[in-house]
């Protein structure tokens, strides 16, 4: 993986700060204040087992299937992985002038997404908390390092995709939980990662314009080896596979609701300002792309496969209506 120079970096770093000020500016009068409270229905709540001598959790308290709950969690699990992020991403773009106050507001507006989801997981006894609690403490002790160390072009372009996917993810979990407040919930959540995705992807546009090839380089890198920040959690493999046959998020909603309209919005195949390694990077993107698309295919076969065999044998599986 090709990763840009220190001069291109520093530059980079100088030359876009007025762009992080005018993005965080359009952020700030775009966004509106929410509260995590407003959220959680906190008269279906009731005391745990423990020292306050409530009643243990149980299977049949939660409301939510199987599916719904895996997906929460893994969501939740993501976004509490946030002080990770922040210091990977002060690593990468600093923590100095503009980027610095957009760094911040976007940890203040991250932190509220793991306080309503866990309230509500909590006051609905939507999950087994005892066992959440162990997954996040697994899970945040492992932490979170991005494969692009103080790079701030590949932060950029991974963090642009990976707010969408976040997005995507969040939104389609509310559909699938069959419960309105749940819906409502993810959907407000849902609403600041598309605000975060719109500061990155106007940023990397700017770096597009600035150094084209560096930042060409950059997105082919976190496009063909994209994975979600919670890859590593425990029980990550089962329940994501679940999630893809449940339609919350697979490979089809990665490439046409993610990664198609990013690279349509930064015009990236008529790009007439690459050279060399940009050009070279853009080929590479296009042939992964038409890979990808066989990929797709491959795994709609199968899932279609095994919805037939559960429905033949009586069974309804629980996936998300197109």
């Amino acid at each position: 993986m090709a990763q840009p120079s220190e001069s291109v970096q520093s530059r980079l770093i100088r030359d876009l700060e007025p762009v992080v000020a005018v993005e965080l500016d359009r952020h700030l009068r775009t966004t509106k204040d929410w509260y995590p409270h407003e959220y959680v229905p906190w008269s279906e709540g009731r005391t745990f087992a423990g020292p306050l001598n409530g009643d243990a959790w149980e299977a049949k308290d939660s409301k939510l299937t199987s599916i719904a709950q895996d997906s929460l969690i893994l969501n939740l699990m993501t976004e509490d992985n946030l002080p990770s992020y922040h210091t990977e991403i002060a690593l990468s773009m600093g923590s100095d002038g503009a980027w610095g106050n957009w760094l911040n507001r976007w940890t203040a507006e991250e932190a509220r997404h793991s306080i309503v989801m866990r309230d509500y997981l909590m006051a609905t006894r939507g999950v087994d908390p005892k066992e959440l609690e162990d997954l996040r403490m697994a899970h945040m002790q492992v932490g979170y390092e991005t494969p692009y160390v103080n790079d701030m072009l590949h932060t950029v372009a991974y963090v642009t995709f990976q707010e969408l996917a976040t997005r995507i993810s969040h939104r389609n979990t509310g559909k699938i939980s069959d419960d309105a407040i749940c819906e409502g919930m993810l959907a407000r959540v849902a609403l600041d990662e598309n605000l975060h995705m719109l500061f990155y992807r106007n940023l990397l546009g700017a770096a597009l314009e600035l150094e084209p090839n560096s930042a060409m380089r950059a997105i082919t890198d976190v496009v063909t080896n994209f994975q979600m920040p919670g890859a590593g959690m425990p029980g990550w493999g089962r329940k994501s596979v679940q999630i893809a046959l449940a339609g919350i998020y697979d490979l089809q909603l990665h490439l046409d609701d993610v990664v198609q309209p990013v690279l349509r919005a930064w015009d990236i195949f008529n790009l007439q300002t690459l050279s060399d390694d940009g050009a070279a990077a853009r080929d590479e993107l296009g042939a992964w792309l038409e890979g990808a698309a066989s990929d797709v295919s491959i795994f709609t076969e199968k899932r279609d496969a095994h919805f037939d065999r559960l429905i033949a044998r009586g069974q309804n599986p629980i996936r998300l209506q197109p």
